[in-house]
């Protein structure tokens, strides 16, 4: 079995990855102030999923192909950029339609039921944690222990989504709090709208560069 003194630390640098501002970071708190505690549950969802896809990934050694081939780096670093683009066009196009309706209160239309989708297509589009993925799980990989390192992979990999949801889930609450008096004035939920589409777009000029 997987040591204690490995188990201890790897939890202590994940904590420290989960909490660290990021990328998804703001791509959970710009869900949550614009579409409130629900979304932000299900994007912190939709991270989390992410996390056991690339870690399927890394058991099986396909993230090793990004690692080693420029050209597979590059196609994924593309499409994750192009995703985050649009995503943010789309919440610029919303604000935009919104200044334009009624004096009525401003209500998001928007599919929540999306939410958890784009965050985990975003994550396993991000080709930054595939890599973070194949470079940090292996430093906990013990080869003197009877259990394969494959197996010591899964386990690590699914530790660390499992391990990550409730730090996410603590940014939802706290941002939820922060935006709910944004939410209940159309004007600054407009604002939030287009900060949120520039989040996305900074995000993919971030992954290119």
């Amino acid at each position: 079995m997987i040591s204690i003194e490995s188990l201890i630390s790897f939890l202590s640098i994940s904590f420290l990855l989960a909490i660290s501002p990021g990328p998804s970071n703001a791509f959970l708190m710009a869900q949550t102030f614009t579409k409130g505690k629900t979304a932000g549950m299900q994007t912190a969802f939709g991270f989390a999923i992410a996390g056991v896809i690339h870690t399927i990934f890394a058991v099986l050694g396909l993230s090793a192909i990004l690692k080693t081939s420029p050209i597979a780096y590059q196609a994924v670093q593309w499409c994750g950029a192009a995703y985050l683009v649009y995503l943010g066009i789309m919440a610029l196009r919303d604000s935009f339609k919104a200044a334009h309706c009624s004096d009525k209160p401003h209500v998001s239309t928007k599919k929540e039921k999306n939410v958890m989708f784009q965050a985990m297509m975003t994550e396993v589009l991000n080709p930054k944690v595939a890599l973070f993925f194949i470079a940090f799980l292996p430093q906990f990989v013990d080869t003197s222990l009877s259990l394969s390192a494959s197996w010591q992979l899964a386990i690590f990999g699914l530790l660390y989504p499992i391990f990550a949801f409730p730090i996410d889930a603590m940014y939802v609450h706290f941002g939820d709090k922060i935006a709910s008096y944004f939410r209940h004035h159309p004007s600054a939920q407009q604002w939030l709208d287009r900060i949120t589409g520039i989040v996305f777009i900074t995000l993919a000029i971030n992954i290119i560069l």
